[in-house]
């Protein structure tokens, strides 16, 4: 099924009835009390800000990650901010700072803004495929974004099928290339395009896109599993056509990449046409013409207006009506007329998203993707959140003790972990990562040991640490669990410290003190004190250790005496003060 519309035509049509007006009033939140799985994604369309966000951020509970569809290449080395234009009296940091407050993870959409064949040709070339790399890695650097998504329709509803076959190769190099340089930064690369199917079926579907060979390299695939009817009236996104396509999409990609495209939108074609039309709707209202759209949330809407009642076709999963409208005017003579057109209208409703978050649950996939966010009705969304709470997985609790928080370098300590679900039954076989976030950095580290969880959901191992740290454990998340994280606990590391000190000295000859410091370590500052009349000074000025940890002090004693003595070891960047026991040198 190859169609004739792109998703970026479409959003054109929809910014034509979109306010442009930018706000957070929304709809009342929802339940506190409800943990569904976080199965919903959508687009966030510049020309859309007054309802696409406010949709977001009242819809949290289910949203992870949002992809404000803001941007478009147009050449190797030029991106266009469609997001500025569209919304001049806000600046893009204020929705930026509303989708980091919600907690989402920000997957900008790039689209292909280039004429026909410029885009394939930039990346049939290593210099420009380069070149386009290395300005979408900009593009996500600068703006601290946490990745891409890439919608490049052009190759397939632009270029034409015959390009497709030499497109296809330097399209996976391009992602190949674009993946390396994006998780390099620890940053996400997402795909959108329309559906494929399995080749063996001989119902290839956009098959330059490949998803098999870039299967490896990228984090996202969002399925287009819209627009299924273009040219004639039909559904949007027949559940058969979605699930066919979801089918091949897991046997080369895992499923937790992979969300479904649900559509927003509906369309109303017409069908028939009595009479002669006025010459200003002669061509719009015409069997086969372009169809109205109209979102979600307005489809009962028109259905009341026009007197009629939607019905649900449980093939498709999606809702339908048809009406008669009437057109009156003047004809190309300029005379009066009128034409009554039959309308049919397709659009997804509550039920239509059941089933689509249905099939989330039945692939175990990452969720579903709305174009676009901002355009659904209540019901429809409740319906998502009614699958994602049957489905959502189990919370973990993940709790951490230590039998000490201070220790000596070289000893070891007891750490126990216990993983329990929240009726406290244990967890068990459930693999754990210790980490450990040392003094004075800020990201922590994965110890190289990978314990599992016992019978009784435990973990329990000693630990030798070379420096005071912060302790913690974490699992990951899976399709049954969610990921757990302890809380951190805090253990001091101090250092060892042994010398070696004469019992005896002569007067004038001096009392030579050596010690080591462990760990073993240069440039610790390292001071000799004398207890005097109750009070402890400095003797001396301070030694600082060698590379070993070594290092020598004197005293040279002028009078008959006993000598109480210590050693200080400063306090660093890395441990805490040390002083070594008290000891007594006599000076004859």
């Amino acid at each position: 099924m190859f169609r004739t519309g792109s998703r970026r035509a479409l959003a054109f049509a929809m910014a034509s009835i979109v306010l442009l007006t930018f706000s957070l009033t929304s709809e009342p939140s929802a339940r506190a009390d409800a943990q569904p799985r976080k199965i919903l994604t959508g687009w966030i369309p510049y020309y859309g800000m007054k309802s696409a966000l406010p949709a977001a951020v009242t819809n949290g509970d289910l949203i992870q990650e949002v992809m404000p569809f803001w941007y478009s290449l147009k050449s190797a080395t030029s991106i266009a901010d469609l997001y500025k234009p569209a919304n001049p009296s806000v600046p893009i940091s204020i929705p930026l700072t509303t989708m980091r407050d919600s907690g989402f993870t920000i997957i900008p959409t790039i689209t292909d803004g280039t004429a026909k064949l410029v885009l394939s040709g930039l990346i049939a070339k290593a210099k420009t495929r380069t070149q386009v790399v290395a300005t979408i890695t900009k593009l996500v650097m600068d703006n601290n974004f946490d990745g891409i998504d890439l919608d490049f329709e052009g190759f397939a509803f632009v270029d034409g099928i015959s390009t497709w076959s030499a497109t296809r190769p330097n399209w996976v190099l391009f992602v190949q290339e674009l993946s390396a340089s994006l998780h390099a930064q620890n940053k996400l690369l997402s795909i959108t395009t329309p559906v494929l199917f399995d080749p063996t079926t001989g119902k290839k579907g956009y098959y330059l896109f490949d998803w098999a060979a870039i299967s490896p390299m990228i984090d996202r695939l969002r399925i287009m599993t819209y627009d299924y009817s273009t040219g004639s009236q039909g559904p949007i996104g027949p559940i058969a056509w979605v699930d066919e396509s979801v089918k091949y999409a897991v046997s080369v990609i895992a499923a937790s990449k992979i969300y479904i495209g649900v559509p927003g939108y509906g369309r109303d074609w017409v069908t028939k046409v009595e009479g002669v039309c006025p010459s200003q709707y002669s061509k719009a209202i015409a069997v086969g013409a372009k169809p109205a759209v109209f979102v979600q949330r307005d489809a009962i809407t028109l259905a009341a207006n026009y007197r009629t009642v939607p019905t649900f076709n449980a093939t498709y999963s999606e809702a339908t009506f048809s009406y008669k409208k009437v057109y009156e005017g003047v004809s190309a003579a300029g005379l009066a007329t009128k034409c009554t057109a039959t309308r049919r209208a397709w659009y997804q409703n509550a039920q239509s998203y059941t089933d689509r978050a249905n099939l989330v649950a039945k692939y175990r996939l990452g969720g579903i993707t709305l174009w676009t966010l901002g355009m659904q009705d209540t019901d429809a969304i409740q319906a998502v959140r009614t699958v994602a709470t049957g489905i959502a997985p189990a919370p973990i609790l993940n709790s951490l003790t230590l039998d000490k928080s201070e220790m000596f370098y070289g000893e070891s300590l007891n750490l126990t972990g216990l993983f329990q679900l929240t009726d406290k039954q244990p967890v068990v076989g459930l693999g754990i990562k210790i980490e450990v976030k040392p003094v004075g950095e800020d990201a922590w580290k994965k110890l190289e040991i990978d314990p599992v969880t016992g019978s009784d959901g435990t973990i329990s191992l000693p630990l030798i640490l070379g420096r005071s740290t912060q302790i913690r454990l974490t699992s990951e998340g899976s399709w049954e669990r969610l990921a757990s994280t302890s809380s951190e606990l805090p253990v001091n590391v101090k250092r060892r410290l042994a010398i070696t000190a004469p019992a005896t000295a002569s007067i004038g000859n001096g009392a030579t003190i050596s010690g080591v410091i462990q760990p073993h370590e240069a440039g610790a500052n390292v001071q000799l004190e004398r207890l005097v009349k109750g009070v402890w000074k400095s003797e001396g000025a301070a030694e600082i250790s060698d590379p070993t940890g070594h290092f020598v002090l004197s005293y040279l004693g002028k009078s008959r005496s006993i000598v109480t003595f210590r050693i200080r070891v400063s306090p660093d960047a890395k441990f805490d003060e040390v002083i070594s026991p008290i000891f007594n040198i006599v000076i004859s």
